[in-house]
């Protein structure tokens, strides 16, 4: 009778990559430079390389969250 295309484990996976997403575009925000004052931190390691990562993983776990089919209960 359950029809649904996601079961909640998918929704409790994308819900958690969403999160991994958000986390690394704040880790990628932050000071910048201005016309009088030069921000070196834009060029950190963290906002560079590394929260572009964590963005990249979690947009591939939101694949991998929508595309998981939880084995079926033999009832």
């Amino acid at each position: 009778m359950n029809n649904f295309a996601f079961k909640k484990i998918n929704f409790i996976l994308i819900g958690l990559s969403m999160v991994l997403v958000i986390i690394g575009f704040v880790m990628m925000t932050g000071a910048s430079s201005t016309e009088k004052s030069f921000a070196p931190e834009i060029f950190s390691g963290s906002r560079i390389s590394v929260a572009p990562m964590i963005c990249l993983v979690g947009f591939v776990s939101i694949i991998a969250g929508i595309m998981y089919r939880p084995k079926e209960d033999k009832k």
